[in-house]
């Protein structure tokens, strides 16, 4: 089982590692406002759809970003294209699926995923439907930090850490504990069948698209059809139950309903056009082999040094989050800019960083940062703001200027 789990992480890895370093590369050459600007009309789906395919946003990030392209006044279609699309694919998700299903079968996925965010973009639009609309607030311009590369690859990956380990250990399982061609019964189904019952597995399943390609792998060697791993492939990272409620409260059921037909109807349609048109099976075998590059182990090393760093980062956020919940002394502020959990934790790492701070505790709804220390609000302002985000005044206001807080002893 361990041997298994090593061979999937050394195949995995090195993609992982180079289409996050692609993402630190357009995020350093694609302007701050890219992905602010005016996103309307039937030619605002295409541009939302286009922006959101490469952008290597999972599940749980593709929600606040899509909501955020709506607060900006992008339209619904544009913003539900978006929401359709983006969590499909990814630089990361791609390269790694090339790596264990080969190309021919990734881009088509990825063609599929640009389809159907069009397509639901198209019906939402014309639906001409704005009663659900998010009021548009415009914020202060915050001064541009440039992230730089390393750190933006640090938080392409960081949101998706555990789903990968999880991937990884699933895949595993799946080969070791499956017997080979135990879902050969599957071949013999009509292939809109085989993708409706992957569609069972997938929609429920909250799994990233990157994370889900080796146990896509696994069972496709066990005997699943390739268009029924597409289907998995593709409703997996697509929906679960928190992008379903967000949809809902953000748009109401009759865009919600369009969302999951898009979803539905596509994934088993495209499926269906692989099995019956595609002459290229996926590849679908995990290889088992110990003469792997010297640049695979280096990957494999690296990036379970930095799964490591995170494990320790996040039960460090869980202490202190515990203790800012036990603090009788403490400056709240209200934050403007932040879109998603990389905000979250990028604002609470410069916090504590920062001289004085004892604690901080920073979350996205509301979006607040509670601070405890020797330190004044206008100090913490100053790290808000110098970290690419603002302050609201009613939430400056509720701090006494110049007042130093101290943490009562325990």
């Amino acid at each position: 089982m361990l041997g298994t789990m090593w061979d999937v992480w050394l195949q995995l890895s090195p993609w992982l590692l180079l289409g996050a370093a692609v993402a630190g590369v357009l995020h350093v050459l694609l302007p701050r406002d890219f992905a602010r600007r005016q996103f309307r009309g039937f030619g605002g789906v295409g541009k939302a759809v286009v922006l959101g395919v490469p952008l290597p946003l999972c599940s749980c990030g593709v929600i606040p970003a899509g909501l955020g392209l709506k607060k900006d006044g992008a339209s619904d279609g544009a913003a539900v294209g978006f929401l359709i699309s983006t969590p499909q694919t990814g630089v990361d998700s791609l390269l790694v699926s090339a790596s264990f299903l080969g190309w021919p079968f990734t881009i088509f996925k990825w063609a599929s995923a640009l389809v159907m965010g069009l397509a639901g973009g198209a019906v939402t639009e014309a639906l001409h439907t704005d009663a659900h609309d998010l009021q548009r607030v415009e914020e202060p311009a915050a001064p541009r930090s440039a992230m730089g590369f390393f750190e933006h690859m640090l938080d392409v990956i960081r949101p998706i850490w555990k789903w990968i380990v999880f991937g990884v250990v699933a895949s595993a399982a799946i080969t070791v504990w499956v017997p080979p061609g135990a879902m050969a019964g599957w071949s013999g189904m009509h292939a809109a069948l085989a993708g409706l019952m992957a569609l069972l597995i997938a929609l429920p399943l909250y799994v990233c698209a990157t994370a889900s390609v080796p146990i896509a792998a696994a069972l496709i060697a066990q005997g699943m059809p390739t268009g029924a791993a597409l289907v998995f492939l593709m409703a997996g990272p697509a929906t679960n139950v928190a992008t379903i409620g967000a949809v809902k409260r953000a748009f109401g059921g009759r865009i919600l309903a369009v969302y999951l037909a898009t979803v539905i109807i596509g994934s088993v349609g495209f499926a269906y056009i692989y099995d019956a048109f595609i002459p290229f099976g996926a590849l679908g075998t995990m290889i088992h082999e110990h003469g792997y590059p010297w640049w695979a182990w280096a990957s494999g090393v690296a990036l379970a040094g930095l799964f490591v760093h995170f494990a320790l980062d996040d039960l460090r956020s869980a202490w202190h989050r515990r203790r800012a919940r036990t603090a009788s002394a403490a400056v709240t502020l209200e934050v403007e800019g932040l879109t998603c959990n990389n905000c979250v934790r990028k604002l609470e790492r410069a916090l504590r960083e920062t001289e004085g701070v004892t604690s901080a505790t920073v979350t996205l709804e509301p979006s607040r940062a509670v601070v405890e220390g020797f330190v004044t609000p206008s100090e913490l302002e100053d790290v808000v703001r110098a970290t690419g985000y603002a302050v609201r005044k009613e939430g400056a206001e509720k701090a006494v200027p110049g007042a130093r807080l101290s943490v009562p002893s325990r």
